[in-house]
């Protein structure tokens, strides 16, 4: 958040002509804010939010089209499959990306040491195999009462949609299909594969705590510290910043490479800046945000965020290639963020609220078969999406 008020004070020193005012929001409350205000035409000149929610905004109108006015620089330096996060198939552009998420896994050196587990190099990754040994072996019961002391993996997975929906790419898995522009999902064995991963690591192995059900990733991180997780799951690259800050002196930790399954491939979600439709100053909103997205301000808000940066000019810069805090593994991770098939469909913002996410948890709390769970996916989530196809607003 600083980084933010300094850049725009910096630019409001520099352009004392076309001042910015920042209006600080939060992530609960924007889409809310948003929606009432391109409906009442009371707009920000440019607002900061995510790919897949923008693509909603797009649909309906909302949103400029970037693409005549991004220069030629910024086009090329940032990374082609950020772009493809943020462009339409008529190859209009709806935001500039500028921040990369990547799920990770962390993990407790002092654990792995004690039980003589050595991290995979990035070229020899784990698989699911290989991680599901692993957090059986890290599983322990240290005073003999009959109680899990060290859980060796835990998960946030109390709104898990976005996990599951990400790490499902490696699988080979989609969850979404698209066929003459209309959206369907259907759970086919690479998806249940996945699902059946997680559960198994929390009911078949007990390697895996049960508190992460009910937990987001950040509400883990506690027992991460206390030595109660040993590794922590599909968590985001942004978490690090909490262990830097919050750990105790004497803990210590890294990050292990994407895991493998079919590919390590993972879903990307992009941070962006995009501009209203209805913005009677878009020249001089996009001179903001090539300003507020140039490498070294980039780079600034990448290492505020502990976030991944879209140019690639600043990826190669030697704060983001340092093994200090993961930096060196979540930005090699970089190469294996995909575009999922889901980007474009109509109500995903209401699908994961409403459908994956719900559904997702019963079964996570083992109240759903693996076969009901698929049913009930497929069924609900077609009759939210053929809802809203009925609009036939194209992406």
């Amino acid at each position: 958040m600083q980084t933010n008020y300094d850049l725009v004070a910096e630019w409001n020193a520099a352009h004392p002509d076309i001042p910015v005012e920042y209006v600080q929001g939060t992530w609960g409350s924007i889409h809310d804010y948003l929606i009432t205000a391109f409906e009442t035409g009371d707009i920000p000149d440019v607002f900061h939010y995510e790919s897949s929610i923008i693509v909603d905004f797009a649909i309906r109108g909302y949103l400029a089209d970037l693409a005549p006015m991004i220069s030629a620089e910024m086009k090329k330096d940032i990374l082609e499959v950020a772009w493809a996060s943020v462009t339409r198939s008529n190859h209009e552009i709806t935001g500039v990306p500028f921040l990369m998420e990547s799920l990770i896994v962390l993990y407790n050196r002092e654990a792995f040491a004690a039980a003589g587990i050595a991290p995979p190099a990035f070229d020899q990754p784990w698989t699911w195999e290989d991680l599901r040994r692993a957090a059986r072996q890290l599983t322990r019961d240290t005073n003999g009462d009959g109680i899990t002391d060290q859980w060796g993996a835990a998960f946030g997975l109390r709104n898990s949609a976005n996990i599951v929906m990400n790490l499902s790419i490696s699988f080979g898995g989609s969850f979404f299909r698209r066929q003459d522009g209309k959206y369907t999902v259907q759970v086919g064995s690479a998806e249940e594969t996945l699902l059946q991963e997680i559960h198994g690591m929390l009911y078949e192995d007990q390697s895996a705590a049960l508190a992460s059900i009910g937990q987001s990733g950040a509400g883990m991180i506690p027992g991460f510290f206390s030595g109660k997780y040993a590794m922590l799951i599909g968590i985001g690259a942004w978490a690090r910043q909490q262990l830097v800050e919050n750990a105790p002196a004497d803990f210590h930790w890294a990050v292990l490479p994407p895991l493998k399954a079919e590919t390590q491939n993972t879903g990307i979600s992009t941070q962006t800046l995009s501009i209203p439709k209805k913005s009677r100053h878009q020249a001089e909103a996009m001179r903001f945000i090539e300003f507020m997205l140039n490498t070294k301000n980039m780079t600034r808000l990448a290492q505020s965020d502990w976030m991944i940066p879209t140019r690639q000019s600043c990826l190669r810069l030697p704060q983001f290639q340092t093994a200090n805090d993961g930096w060196d593994i979540v930005t090699q991770s970089a190469q294996y963020l995909t575009v999922g098939p889901w980007l474009g469909a109509p109500g995903y913002v209401e699908w994961k609220s409403r459908v994956a996410n719900p559904v997702l948890q019963e079964f996570f709390a083992n109240r759903l078969s693996l076969a009901e769970t698929s049913r009930r996916i497929e069924r609900e989530s077609n009759l939210v999406l053929s809802r809203y196809q009925m609009r036939d607003e194209p992406w």
